[in-house]
């Protein structure tokens, strides 16, 4: 059985009208506080990829905090049946996301998404969405930003604010020096200083932190593997 409860797909939202919604009701849901007494032991990376079909493979990889190995993972398939609209990549990504949860032994202590959380026209991303579904501390890590920042120094570590309507909503992060930042926000039930703290830690020798990079790899391989006998269905 499932550390995870399943989503009730007959609630989940069929419409960007519907889906806004969703995400207005839940945002004030979100906490950006750090339980007291947390402790990171095993991170896990999600990821999802798609194909002209629409099929879809969703990653969770799980590494050890102090040794970045992979412990873990779970993969799930399924059809993204929303479409792919700009600030709704959750309801995509969230129902085969949710199953490859499901699929691990246990939940992690931490997850971190290929999206955004707080740094989110509606201040409700991807990472918040999926926190508030599994109670677990979630950050988003994004390649892109929504709102304004400045630039943050070249050295890693070097960090800005990034501010929607004079709002901090999240941090543009510096994780190599002289290579483009990556984008922090918080998901849920963390704080944005601990979260780019975690978010260094996951990033000794790239860019983007390992959970995301094992994550893409094993979601895009999966889907590679599924193209010849994808049956639409979760396995």
């Amino acid at each position: 059985m499932s550390w995870l409860p399943p989503l009730d797909l007959g609630a989940w939202p069929t419409t960007a009208e519907s889906a806004m919604a969703m995400q207005d009701e839940l945002r004030p849901l979100v906490s950006p506080v750090t339980p007291p007494g947390a402790r990171f032991r095993t991170v896990a990376g999600l990821d999802s990829a798609y194909d002209d079909t629409g099929a879809v493979a969703a990653a969770a990889v799980v590494l050890a905090a102090d040794t970045l190995r992979p412990v873990t993972s779970a993969v799930a398939h399924g059809v993204a049946d929303f479409p792919y609209l700009p600030g709704l990549l959750a309801f995509r990504e969230i129902p085969a996301t949710l199953a490859a949860l499901g699929r691990l032994d246990s939940a992690p202590d931490l997850l971190v998404c290929d999206g955004q959380g707080l740094a989110h026209p509606r201040r409700f991303g991807l990472a918040c969405h999926l926190g508030l579904l599994t109670g677990i501390p979630t950050i988003g890590v994004a390649k892109t930003v929504w709102g304004e920042y400045a630039e943050p120094g070249p050295e890693r570590g070097a960090a800005t604010d990034i501010t929607i309507d004079a709002v901090v909503v999240g941090r543009a992060l510096r994780t190599r020096s002289g290579v483009k930042p990556v984008f922090v926000s918080v998901g849920h039930r963390i704080d944005l200083d601990t979260a780019c703290a975690q978010v260094l830690a996951l990033t000794p020798r790239y860019r983007l932190p390992e959970t995301t990079r094992h994550a893409d790899h094993f979601c895009r391989a999966a889907l590679r593997a599924a193209a010849g006998d994808y049956s639409g269905s979760t396995p």
